[in-house]
């Protein structure tokens, strides 16, 4: 489903476009330098949330090493390209496969930390919304999207209603769980996800913890905003422009889709059209760069799965580094 939404909004978008011209751009009027230039941006954001990742497992009395936690997260970027999200399950099974971290403490970890980046971009977005308010309102009479008419599609009777269902389903899974033999199962692993969810309090170091977290998405702007320079409709363009984009896109991808594919190009095409840039180069320009970000995404997922199989498990190393001590030892009593 995600794969077919994705596509489906990328064929309405791409739809009698000739492709001939969009390689033309991509191959003739484009300067790579720039968008070269914004590679080790991409790699370095998904290198600090692997290190990020590392100091908050800490606190649950899990030490994976660095390059199990980075090359991790490098795998479930690019397995999020083929089913939506669920790469945040495989990089607590590579931790769990690698270097014997509790899977259900490392869930919780993750879920922490989409909470504080969650937190952070709703922050960035006030500040860019206050700053651009007049291009976000266009924006949003442009799309036809209305806050309005969304609350108001529900009365209050319906809120309560909905709300009670919620707590009736919770209710009746509880008895039915508590009935079956696996019930101390999801309640162990339950108790090891809110574990992981308040290791955040426990970090020893939170300026470093700041940092990473502050790293990750000014990276991520970065990686993006510099694409601004490989194309002459868009060198113009200034900071402000690049933040509402980059916001803009950040939010889209909510929509489960492969890397937001469709949803991020139809968003942040419509905001570079308010600021100026002819429909066609608009989208000329988020076809390339989601594409060309997308196989770098490919690129380190599989340099991840590579890395991965030289370094080996945990366990294996440590049986080696043993059987290496005991025919030392033998050598040494002979």
């Amino acid at each position: 489903m995600p794969l077919a939404l994705g596509a489906g909004i990328l064929y309405w978008m791409y739809r009698g476009e000739d492709w001939q011209t969009i390689m033309h751009v991509a191959t003739e009027e484009m300067d790579w330098t720039w968008m070269l230039l914004s590679f080790p941006f991409g790699i370095l954001a998904q290198a600090f949330r692997g290190w990020r990742w590392r100091q908050t497992l800490e606190p649950v009395g899990e030490h994976p090493r660095h390059s199990v936690s980075v090359n991790s997260i490098f795998i479930s970027y690019a397995v999020s390209l083929v089913v939506p999200r669920a790469g945040e399950f495989t990089r607590c099974g590579i931790l769990n496969r690698y270097d014997g971290v509790s899977f259900p403490k490392a869930l919780g970890t993750v879920v922490t930390e989409r909470a504080i980046d969650s937190l952070l971009i709703m922050g960035i977005t006030l500040l860019v919304v206050l700053f651009e308010m007049s291009t976000f309102g266009t924006f949003f009479q442009k799309t036809g999207t209305s806050l309005d008419s969304i609350l108001h599609g529900f009365s209050w009777t319906g809120y309560m209603v909905v709300g009670l269902c919620l707590v009736a389903i919770l209710i009746l899974l509880h008895f039915l769980l508590r009935k079956l033999s696996i019930y101390n199962k999801v309640r162990a692993t339950l108790k090891g996800i809110w574990q992981g969810v308040i290791s955040l309090k426990d970090v020893r170091n939170i300026p470093l913890f700041l940092f990473f977290t502050l790293g990750i998405w000014v990276s991520y702007f970065l990686h993006y905003y510099l694409t601004f320079f490989c194309f002459d409709f868009t060198s113009h363009l200034g900071l402000g422009c690049a933040l509402v984009t980059f916001i803009v896109g950040s939010i889209a991808v909510i929509v489960p889709t492969p890397n937001g594919a469709g949803p991020w190009h139809f968003a942040v095409k419509t905001m570079l059209i308010l600021y100026g840039v002819a429909d066609t180069q608009a989208l000329y320009f988020v076809l390339i760069v989601h594409t060309v970000q997308t196989m770098l995404v490919v690129l380190l997922g599989v340099w991840g799965w590579i890395s991965l199989s030289f370094i080996g498990r945990k366990d294996d190393i440590s049986r080696k580094e043993n059987s290496r001590c005991e025919v030392r030892g033998t050598r040494y009593e002979k």
